[in-house]
């Protein structure tokens, strides 16, 4: 077995390691595919992620992980709520969409509010699972804002199973 590695060494740029590497070694770790969605007015935005986790189970927290130069973190912002729409397997182009800077994403999606309109969109039809949530804090981090959310509203659909992200391919489970 061949492995790549390597060090902090001044030369490989500010962090001190590869970044080609670390991004190869941060893929090898395979994430859910979430499109997290907000309320931009009355207009939905959103985008895909793959930084999401559980924080705590009481009280119900996640985190999720938005770039400082996404078209949705204004809106989570200003709104204070979003939602975490976990994908079904076979909606690797509806990730594809989410993932790009297109305007109007929401044009040909079915799409409902979330229960208690708090949060944002949720994808009724593509998502294997959600969880409405508050902004509980915000923590601002190197190039990303970490949102922590108290969740207010989950529901899950038994039938599809999550699409998943693993060495920047999507796969599903077996």
């Amino acid at each position: 077995m061949t492995m790549r590695s390597t060090c902090a060494e001044p030369s490989s740029g500010p962090s001190g390691l590869d970044r080609e590497l670390l991004r190869d070694v941060l893929s090898s770790f395979p994430a859910g595919v979430v499109i997290v969605t907000a309320l931009d007015g009355e207009r939905p935005v959103g985008l895909t992620v793959n930084a999401f986790c559980s924080v705590s189970a009481d009280p119900p927290l996640v985190l999720v992980c938005v770039d400082k130069g996404s078209n949705t973190l204004a809106a989570i912002s200003d709104a204070g709520a979003f939602t975490v729409n976990i994908l079904a397997a076979g909606r690797e182009q509806l990730a594809l969409l989410f993932a790009s800077k297109a305007r109007d994403k929401f044009s040909a999606l079915a799409w409902r509010e979330a229960p208690g309109g708090a949060g944002g969109p949720v994808l009724s039809e593509d998502a294997a699972a959600y969880l409405a949530c508050r902004v509980e804090r915000a923590i601002e981090a190197g190039d990303h804002w970490i949102f922590i959310g108290a969740v207010s509203a989950a529901g899950v659909h038994e039938e599809p199973v999550p699409l998943l992200y693993h060495r920047r391919a999507f796969a599903a489970l077996a």
